[in-house]
């Protein structure tokens, strides 16, 4: 993780005209407020012009931090945009570029991935945002590989999310890349939500698609493999368990949730494995074993697919921290 010259990992979010501020309140909570027990971030709210920005209600902000600052710093994060079909005003998307050009991680919140898009970060990589918004974005962007199902992604050090409340999961998924799962576990006990979300954006789209007894079921199973993570278990076996066929569980599940039985599975096992590779000296395969895989390259496989990094390189980087 980057640090600025006070040893603080720099955050630097974008206020503009006509914002919401709960987007902005999401990174300013999370980065910005001195958790006990949670190691610091330096927040910067920066704007374009005078520093002062009008927002949803009538109020006004008023900050000394201007684009060039933005520029600057560690992190930046775009939290939405004012307008979806109108592109990022020239000077943010030069301060976007002259920080991912000197290596800043470049982050969004909902709709501020059009932002992003605009200045040409997108191009050529997957991405996400708001459901309502994901036509729109590829439509307007072409070259951008928008999907519309997660509530986050990251490629190459650029991080999306879906609508304004999957800011949390993202926020807190850098805390855990940059200080470990148990300190992002922390925090979010902190905040009082979730530390991983299950599933993804899709079980919020607006479909015809009952809920009620099929997304019982469907959330019964979801705890009963949390519950039973190193016990193997197949669509067949998992239907078995809720009373019904292989065919219906997996489209009751994948409507529920946007994603697989197997594949969600595997998410939460890798999850689940975090905590040991941060603080147990055990090895990777007993690790591998303990949350379910069956074989360890098949754990490593998915924990790269997962978390763009291996198992091994994973505890090294958190064992380093630590000490």
């Amino acid at each position: 993780m980057a640090a600025s010259e006070d040893g603080l990992h720099h955050v630097a979010v974008l206020a503009y005209a006509d914002m919401s501020a709960f987007e902005l309140g999401i990174v300013t909570e999370v980065f910005g407020v001195k958790w006990p027990g949670i190691p610091p971030y330096r927040v910067s709210i920066c704007a374009d012009g005078d520093g002062t920005v009008t927002t949803v209600g009538g109020g006004t902000l008023t900050t000394p931090h201007t684009l060039d600052t933005m520029a600057e710093a560690d992190t930046v994060i775009v939290p939405s945009v004012a307008d979806v079909h109108a592109d990022a005003g020239p000077d943010v998307v030069a301060a976007l570029r002259r920080a991912r050009d000197r290596g800043a991680r470049i982050v969004s919140v909902c709709t501020g991935s059009f932002a992003l898009a605009s200045a040409g970060l997108l191009e050529g990589r997957r991405a996400t945002t708001h459901w309502l918004h994901t036509e729109l974005l590829a439509h307007r962007f072409p070259r951008v590989h928008v999907d519309p199902a997660p509530l986050l992604v990251e490629a190459d050090g650029i991080f999306t999310s879906a609508g304004s409340a999957a800011g949390i999961d993202l926020c807190l998924e850098l805390v855990r890349r940059d200080h470990g799962a148990a300190v992002a576990n922390a925090l979010a006990r902190r905040l009082v939500v979730a530390p991983h979300r299950d599933g993804g954006q899709a079980q919020y789209i607006e479909s015809p698609v009952s809920t009620g007894d099929d997304g019982d079921a469907v959330a019964a199973s979801m705890s009963w493999m949390l519950a039973h993570l190193a016990e193997q278990h197949t669509v067949a076996s998992l239907a078995r368990h809720c009373g019904v066929s292989p065919r219906t569980y997996l489209r009751r599940f994948t409507a529920a949730t946007g994603t697989s039985p197997i594949r969600w599975l595997n998410e939460q096992r890798v999850h689940a494995s975090l905590a040991a590779l941060e603080r147990d000296g055990s090895s990777v395969e007993k690790i591998a074993a303990a949350v379910g895989f069956d074989h360890v390259v098949t754990y490593r496989h998915h924990f790269r697919r997962i978390m763009r990094t291996s198992p091994t390189a994973y505890r090294r980087a958190f064992t380093a921290g630590s000490a």
